[in-house]
Order: structure tokens, then sequence, then C-alpha cells
């Protein structure tokens, strides 16, 4: 058996061999002719390299100007590597010549000579201008502020603001011919401390000499550059930013007593955010705020399905409102452009509450026990603005005692020591009472009537879990029991104020929307 094995193992090869040497034979005048073509074009190539520009294998092509608009328009998208969408989606192919060509440069025409040599013998160079680097203005909400004011919030180019000097001029239109138009100089308000990116926030008030309501109409906003851009130019940019049918205003708004007592300004949340922390949050504050208050969420990408299911059952009892706002992310501002949201908030809701509260969902309002929160909102009546001491948490640390346990607690109950570092300033988050405001920051108001007080220290303050609200996991690193510590540089205290509320809170979600949440992951 062993040698019929070796004899196959010999054979094989020359099968193989004379097989190849077979087919090479039969197919010798294909590779003949192959060879030939292929010394033809290797030729020909060679000699193209030889030929003057003007006689280039261009020149044999059809050109643009030979070519119908259609075709124009294909070689011009061709060139600058665009394939016009087919049916309103990307797409490659096949091209829709239906829809109208992108907004690109006309490639055809030149540009201006880059220098000329004047007959001085100076030389004179050119700037030519293509596109625009940012917006002159970026309109996301405008509300009346009374019978004749309004407010317009938007986004403009940064820029234009810190080295230039845009005008606004705000132009009420009656309907129909009831009246004759009526323009006053916009008052602009930059509430972002010079914080902004390419974008900054401008709030513009428009108040007319005489109310402006009856017979309906639209307000039109023009936006001047002013030069800002381009010191040969002032463009100016008119558009409509609000329109009211006749008779669809109603005076009363701005006088009855508002709906809420209280109503929260949510910040932009956005990125991977805990379902069971936004939980907590809201069971909370509602709790504390009561019956007559209502929170407005901005999702700026924060809010993906297991938040949803977070907020659902409150959206459903009237407590909450949720805005998307995610098409602001096309934008460069400061923060997720979180001073517009807030300002878009503040006037939205202006005439509906009688506070207003700013603070993030990694915060939590707390006010001593012998107090509660009507008490010490009273206690401020005389105030249009007043901010809140805040308590910096740790959220590492985490007691012994609830070891196999802690994944049970809520985060606010386990995470019980307290930063004790003195003699430094910390943020404060604010209230404010809307109608006195004009426009608002992320941690006061420096546009408003009225007085401010910092002053309430032991009377409200807010207890912070920094970074929490974006951690999908256990958050306890670090199990002790003691009263004191350095932990990482950073003197701590024991503090368990929040954890003996949490029961409570637990109780009264429970009532309100039942264990739909319980199962509510991290």
């Amino acid at each position: 058996m062993v040698d019929i094995d070796i004899d196959t193992k010999n054979e094989s090869p020359r099968k193989e061999k004379k097989m190849f040497i077979g087919v090479v034979w039969n197919c010798a005048a294909e590779l003949k002719l192959l060879l030939t073509a292929l010394l033809f074009l290797t030729s020909l190539l060679t000699i193209f390299q030889f030929l003057p520009s003007q006689l280039s294998f261009s020149s044999f092509c059809i050109s643009p100007e030979k070519m119908g608009p259609t075709n124009t328009l294909i070689s011009r998208n061709a060139l600058a590597g665009i394939i016009p969408p087919e049916n309103g989606k990307t797409g490659t192919s096949p091209l829709d010549l239906t829809e109208n060509p992108p907004n690109i440069t006309d490639i055809s025409a030149d540009p201006s000579p880059p220098e000329t040599r004047l007959p001085t013998g100076v030389i004179k160079r050119r700037f030519n201008t293509y596109g625009a680097a940012a917006y002159n203005f970026i309109l996301m909400s405008a509300y009346r502020g009374g019978l004749n004011t309004f407010a317009i919030n938007g986004l403009s180019s940064k820029p234009l603001h810190v080295f230039g000097k845009p005008s606004y001029t705000c132009e009420w239109v009656p309907h129909g011919n009831s009246g004759e138009p009526i323009k006053v100089a916009g008052e602009k308000i930059l509430p972002d401390w010079g914080y902004g990116r390419v974008y900054t926030v401008v709030i513009i008030n428009c108040t007319f000499p005489t109310p402006v309501y009856k017979t309906g109409g639209k307000l039109l906003l023009h936006a001047a550059a002013n030069g800002g851009g381009d010191t040969e130019l002032n463009v100016t940019d008119t558009f409509v930013v609000l329109t009211e049918a006749p008779n669809s205003l109603n005076p009363r708004i701005f006088t009855d007593p508002p709906k809420y007592d209280y109503l929260y300004c949510g910040s932009s949340l956005y990125g991977n955010l805990s379902p069971q922390r936004v939980r907590e949050w809201l069971a909370y504050h509602i709790r504390m705020f009561g019956e007559k208050s209502h929170f407005v969420i901005h999702d700026a990408g924060g809010v993906h399905p297991e938040v949803m299911e977070v907020l659902r059952p409150w959206i459903e009892k009237g407590y909450v409102t949720l805005q998307d706002i995610r098409d602001e992310e096309r934008f460069d501002g400061y923060y997720h452009n979180q001073f517009l949201v807030v300002n878009d908030c503040l006037h939205r809701y202006k005439f509906m509450t009688k506070w207003m509260f700013f603070f993030d969902v990694d915060e939590f309002i707390f006010v001593p026990k012998k107090s509660t929160l009507k008490s010490v909102m009273d206690s401020f009546s005389e105030f249009s603005q007043f901010t809140i001491e805040q308590m910096p948490m740790s959220n590492k640390l985490c007691l012994t005692e609830d070891r196999g346990k802690s994944y049970k607690k809520w985060g606010f109950e386990k995470l019980v020591y307290k930063d004790s570092k003195k003699g430094i300033r910390r943020d404060r988050k604010y209230v404010v009472r809307p109608r006195d405001v004009f426009a608002t920051g992320v941690h006061m108001s420096q546009n408003m009537v009225g007085k401010t007080t910092h002053k309430t220290e032991g009377k409200i303050m807010y207890y912070h879990y920094h970074g929490t609200i974006s951690e999908r996991r256990e958050p306890c690193r670090q199990l002790i029991n003691v009263t004191q510590l350095n932990f990482e540089r950073t003197p701590y205290v024991l503090d368990t104020t929040m954890r003996d509320a949490a029961g409570a809170v637990k109780r009264f979600e429970l009532k309100m929307i039942g264990s739909t949440l319980q199962r509510t992951r991290q």
C-alpha cells in the first residue's frame, strides 16, 4: 500500500505539467494578439506625453460650453464630487436632474486676477470671496412680553458681535390694510458672558410706542451686519419672526394669576444619560415642588429610549414637557447652546409661573426640615431673584453598611460624603420671578428689574452629585465607615441628609405612578 501512495504522488506533478503545456500550446494565437495590443497601447501613451498641452486628450472631449444645461449640471457636480440626491434621500445613482443643483461655486467663472501692476509700479493685490463662515442670525423663537413688547431669541456669529457693530430693527406689520407698519430699534442683549463659540446668543427686545395686537399681524426683524463681515457690504437680512391672527391674543394672560407656582427650566440634555438617575431626580423634585409645578426638559440627544421610558409616566400625568432641540447641535455654541435654551424657556413660560428655577439634573434642591418650599419662597417675596448655595457631594464614596446591596439604593441615598473644603467660591444656581427678567444666564440673570439676594445660606441649598447623571454603572467605588476623611486631596464629611429623605420619595413615586419604573436600570 505504501508503494501505491508514493507512485501516485510522483505521477500527479507530471500530469499537471503536461496539462499546462497543452493549454499554452492551444492558446498561442490568442496570446500573440494580446501581447501585440499591449505593445500598441504603451507606444500610444508614450507618444501622448510629447504632445503640446493645447492638443491634450481633453481636447477630444465635449466641453461644458458644448453641452446642454443638463449636461453642464452633471459635469459641474462630478467635478465637485457631488451626486444629487434621489427622491430626497442621499444616494449615488441614478442622477436626479429634476432637483435644484447644490449651492456650489461656479467653477466655469474665472476669479479676478490675484494681482495687478499699477502705472505707479505698485502691485495691487486682490481678495476673492467665497461662501460664508457663519450665519448672520439663527432664529429659535419669538414671544410676546406684553401688549407692545416682544423678545426674539437666536444665535448670531460671535466675531460679528465681538469685532463688528451689527444692529437690529423691529417692524410690526398689521394684518391686511388695518394700519401702517411701525418700526423701532431693537435692543440686543448678549447673555452668555462671552462664552459663545462660533455663535453667540442674542436676545432682541422689541418695544413699540403703542400696543400692537388687536388687528393681528407679523413681526419682522431686520438684521444688519453693518460691514462686520465685509466693510464694503452692509448686508441686511429681513425675515418674519412671529405671526398673529386677528383677535388671537388674550390680553389677560399678562395680568391673570399664573397657572403654576414653580416651573423648572432645564438645560440641554446630551450624552448617554442614566435612566435611574433621571428617575430619582424627577420623583424627588415633583414631590418637593408639589401639584402646581411643571418641568420643562430639553433633549439635545440625551433622551434615549430608556430615559424616555422614565419621562413618559410623568408626561402623561402633566408634570413634564419634553422639547426636542437636537437640531441646535448643527450650530457651534457654548455647551450645546445652553444659554439659548434657558432664554427660550424663560420667555415661553414667562407668564405661566410665579417662580422659575434654573439648575441641572445632577442637582437636588433641599430646604431644612422645619421649613417648606413655600415658606422659603415667601421669605424672598421682596426679591426678583435669589441664588442657591451648593453642597458638593462625592460621586464615589459610600458606606460600608451598603456592601452587597448598594445597587438597590438610589444614587442620592448611598452617596453620603460631602466636600467640606472651605474658603473657595462655588457655583450657585438661582430662581427668578420671570416677569421681571429680560434675559437670563446659567448661574444667574444680569438683565432684570428688581432686587437680587445671595444671602440664602441655611434657608435653601442644592446637593450636587457631579457627573453621576452620565454614569451608566454603579457609582460606589469605595466603601468606608468613618465620619470624615481625606480622599483624592479633598476633605469629606458624612452627610446623610438626602439619604434620610429617600424612603419618602420612593413611596411618593409608587403612589403617583405605581411600579412601572421599578425595573429601571443604571
